[in-house]
């Protein structure tokens, strides 16, 4: 039975007849994981060089909804768009289609980039669903089944928005670090640094991980991989964490002595235990001294902003 689309012609007569019409794919419900990444370098290439003559990469991001804030923290990236592209992608999964970044540059004048990008627009987009198609068509049991060779890496597929197939995987501006007891104040912390003019995107085991996985495993992906920089959230209760001695620990051994400012240390509340020994070289943002709590969190987002 053929599984490709047909053309109008929907005769029965028999005897070869003209090779079936293949439509052209619908680019405005094609994800833009369909666009590889020699398609995006190009288009980097257009858009990176700032031009007072025609759109850059900023006209791109404002017609994307993007704030100051969020263009100057793109702006600080060795490849802003390729970076746009991804930060869409990840804040509108739905809407962030191959058809709407194709409107947006033909609203914003620049018909050179899509004369010269068209065809392989839609040549990835082709690849993409065939793609898609033959892993629909892989049966669902095979004879031979192996169970000690996992089919996809432990690894892909661990955040609410990964794409399972590992074409995507979910980028953040920090992981936090905390305790079960402390998720009061990172849920403030969320309002005040994701949901104001910030807009940074934190990584909360909570509400963004995926259940099933190797907690260990998980929490060293998303530290090294996956997030600019980590905030460890310090309170009694914070010391008596396995998890979050761990993670605190790991961060570390990634920038010892803190000279890339990967680890930032938060005082929530007010302790009655020392404050951790491996973290009293490192600068910290106190919550609890009530004379700088008012650029609390100033402080702390343009310190997760830094490039």
């Amino acid at each position: 039975m053929a599984t490709a689309p047909v053309g109008p012609d929907r005769g029965s007569g028999s005897g070869p007849g003209p090779s079936p019409a293949v439509s052209p794919p619908d680019l405005h419900a094609m994800p833009m994981v369909a666009l590889n990444y020699s398609l995006r370098r190009r288009l980097s290439l257009y858009l990176n060089p700032r031009a007072a003559a025609a759109a850059d990469w900023t006209t791109l991001a404002e017609a994307l909804g993007c704030e100051y804030l969020e263009i100057r923290r793109l702006e600080a990236r060795p490849d802003p768009t390729a970076a746009l592209l991804e930060d869409w992608q990840c804040r509108c999964p739905g809407g962030a289609t191959v058809g709407r970044l194709l409107d947006l540059l033909r609203r914003l004048g620049r018909d050179d980039v899509l004369l010269d990008l068209s065809g392989s627009v839609e040549e990835d987009c082709r690849k993409y669903l065939q793609k898609k198609q033959e892993e629909a068509d892989q049966p669902l049991q095979v004879p031979a089944v192996d169970s000690s060779v996992p089919r996809t890496s432990e690894l892909m597929g661990i955040t609410t928005r990964d794409d399972p197939y590992g074409n995507r995987t979910e980028m953040f501006d920090a992981f936090i670090c905390y305790c079960q007891k402390d998720l009061q104040f990172v849920q403030e912390m969320i309002r005040e640094l994701e949901q104001t003019e910030f807009k940074l995107k934190l990584c909360v085991f909570d509400r963004d991980v995926l259940p099933g996985t190797c907690v260990w495993s998980i929490s060293g992906e998303l530290i090294e991989r996956r997030c600019r920089r980590m905030v460890v959230v310090i309170s009694d209760d914070y010391l008596e964490s396995d998890e979050c001695d761990f993670q605190t620990k790991f961060a570390l051994s990634l920038s010892p002595g803190a000279r890339l400012k990967r680890l930032i240390p938060v005082k929530c509340k007010t302790m009655k235990n020392e404050f951790p020994s491996i973290l009293r070289f490192i600068t910290i943002c106190d919550y609890t001294n009530p004379c700088t709590k008012k650029w609390f969190w100033t402080r702390l987002a343009k310190s997760l902003m830094l490039p």
